[in-house]
């Protein structure tokens, strides 16, 4: 082998080796906790709570209309013709197949809501968590609050110097905190 080529192996095997023993600094929050102290949090869990009654309050309408139509049909189909026997069902079918299609849509409207109100406070402590572990020189940040960690070797929790981060010292989390 020449010079050149031997240099060349101890260079990359110098290269990996000190790859290999690098420190690996790791850290671990629970962001759940963290998006529940965040004053933006309490605002947008109390729209989505507004939003959600006046869509049921709608629902709960749209349910007495049929009910009163259905209360009318049973009690009077017998005095109708035909005709209007027809015309009654065909106009509370009408009815349940609107109400179906409000729900479905007021589900989606509800989920599209909750997108809008809680993505813009996800982001913000995700710009955080990420500023920390950049300050930290931390190589990896696991979140907790996905229970997916089965074993944690010893890390920092890095949620005392997000919330300063955030502005949210001397705040607790509260009893249940939103899921991503």
């Amino acid at each position: 082998m020449s010079i050149l080529k031997q240099a060349a192996l101890v260079l990359v095997a110098m290269v990996i080796s000190s790859t290999a023993f690098a420190q690996v600094k790791l850290g671990h929050i629970n962001s759940s906790e963290l998006v529940g102290m965040m004053p933006e949090t309490k605002s947008a869990d109390d729209s989505l709570k507004r939003f959600t009654e006046s869509l049921n309050g709608q629902l709960q309408l749209m349910l007495g209309e049929l009910q009163n139509k259905y209360g009318d049909f049973q009690s009077k189909q017998a005095s109708w013709s035909e005709a209007i026997r027809e015309y009654r069902a065909k106009e509370i079918q009408d009815l349940q197949t609107n109400i179906d299609n409000f729900q479905q849509r007021a589900q989606q409207d509800i989920a599209k809501r909750k997108e809008d109100l809680y993505g813009p406070i996800f982001e913000k402590a995700e710009k955080a968590i990420k500023e920390v572990a950049k300050d930290g020189k931390y190589s990896y940040i696991f979140d907790s609050s996905a229970g997916a960690m089965l074993y944690q070797q010893e890390s920092d929790d890095i949620m005392e110097a997000v919330k300063k981060k955030l502005n949210l010292t001397g705040v607790t989390p509260p009893a249940s905190a939103p899921k991503k």
